[in-house]
């Protein structure tokens, strides 16, 4: 019984051999152009600066019962605030890099009736809250989800709008964010927030032709492969061609 032509014996032939090794160089040629393409779509990157750090009214980039957007999120905005105690909550277990401990988050009512979330600062230890009215700056950011606390005793780990409005007495419409006080009323530590990190744009004609270079170099290994197989479907169909006809 003869044995059957394998497509590992035909891949091994010099002459394949030679061709794989020519695949191989082209492959990495094209590898080696993708890669530049790449460098060059991160170094002529576009870095979209906007300024977070200029305080404008909250009314003027946001309105209530819809999400946050970008140019908000991570913004220092002012907004003229009247608290109330009543719908003062105590958000648990939060941590900083220099403490721990629980914020005073306040229901906001604004001018317009609007409410808003506000960390007023780290909850003092006496437990006497500072009551306030007027104007408020502070970074405003993107609402937490929901996390699972012990709520039946009091506790909440997330500054979460969803869950809060549920809290307040008369919420009416509500922003989707909440502001982090730039400076706490006195009684409270100011709790610090981040300036948000600029983004950065690709190239993306760069990034297309990087692509372009990885499928070429794909491309020439299937290439030899096709070659390969083609030849060793030849061979195996040559005994059945050559076998004599019976009848």
């Amino acid at each position: 019984m003869t044995k059957r032509l394998s497509l590992w014996r035909v891949a091994i032939r010099p002459r394949w051999l030679a061709a794989l090794a020519l695949a191989l160089v082209v492959a990495s040629v094209f590898a080696a152009l993708g890669q530049w393409q790449l460098e060059r779509s991160i170094a002529s990157a576009t870095v979209i600066e906007r300024d977070t750090e200029t305080v404008v009214a909250l009314s003027s980039l946001e309105t209530p019962q819809s999400t946050i957007t970008t140019e908000g999120s991570g913004r220092m905005v002012s907004v003229n605030c009247s608290f109330d105690a009543s719908d003062d909550v105590m958000v648990t277990n939060r941590q900083a890099m220099d403490r721990s401990g629980s914020w005073l988050v306040r229901h906001c009512r604004s001018d317009d009736g609007y409410s808003l979330a506000v960390v007023a600062g780290w909850a003092p230890a006496n437990g006497t809250i500072p009551s306030a009215t007027g104007e408020v700056v502070g970074r405003y950011v993107p609402t937490e989800s929901p996390q699972q606390s012990d709520l039946r005793a009091g506790q909440r780990e997330a500054v979460a709008v969803a869950e809060l409005l549920n809290l307040w007495a008369e919420p009416g419409p509500v922003y989707g964010g909440y502001l982090v006080m730039a400076s706490a009323p006195v009684g409270l530590d100011t709790v610090s927030t981040v300036v948000p990190q600029s983004e950065t744009e690709l190239n993306l004609l760069n990034l297309f032709y990087a692509l372009e270079w990885a499928i070429f170099g794909v491309f020439a290994l299937y290439l030899w492969f096709r070659l390969v197989r083609d030849q060793w479907e030849r061979e195996l169909d040559e005994p059945s061609a050559l076998a004599p006809k019976l009848g």
